[in-house]
């Protein structure tokens, strides 16, 4: 990774497991209980940068995914729900709407973006919130 980007400086941004930066800026303070006991907020939101030329690690997470773009572009691909990433679409997410300003990214898809040659301001909206204990990166 290279050094910490200035708008992830602006933005108070720290590394993410995945790649980029990130930090979260809301979590629904109303709760909800999923089936296996676990307690999460109903949704949470965060800030995820891409600098240039970098790119995210096939991850997933348990809840579904909301992106929005502000500035720049990220292609992301995503590889189906099995064991490991397969069967790969690709899709675009930027800040005009003729790439399309959102993507939803169903629970539990392998998803991974990939570089671009400018930098991309995402935010990333959870359902049920995020926790890091439902985030799982591909071994491959």
């Amino acid at each position: 990774m290279s050094s910490k980007p200035a708008l992830a400086v602006t933005l108070d941004l720290e590394p993410h497991p995945e790649g980029g930066w990130f930090r979260q800026t809301w979590a629904s303070p109303v709760e909800v209980t999923l089936p296996d006991g676990r307690v999460r907020p109903t949704a949470t939101l965060i800030w995820f940068l891409l600098p240039a030329g970098e790119s995210s690690a096939w991850h997933r997470v348990a809840s579904d995914e909301v992106w929005l773009a502000h500035t720049g572009t990220v292609e992301l691909e995503l590889g189906g729900s099995g064991d490991a990433p397969a069967d790969v679409s690709s899709h675009r997410v930027g800040s005009d709407p003729a790439d399309g300003s959102q993507l939803l990214v169903p629970a539990d898809v392998w998803q991974r973006t990939l570089p671009s040659d400018a930098d991309a301001l995402v935010s990333c909206l959870v359902s049920p919130g995020f926790d890091f204990d439902d985030f799982e990166l591909a071994s491959v």
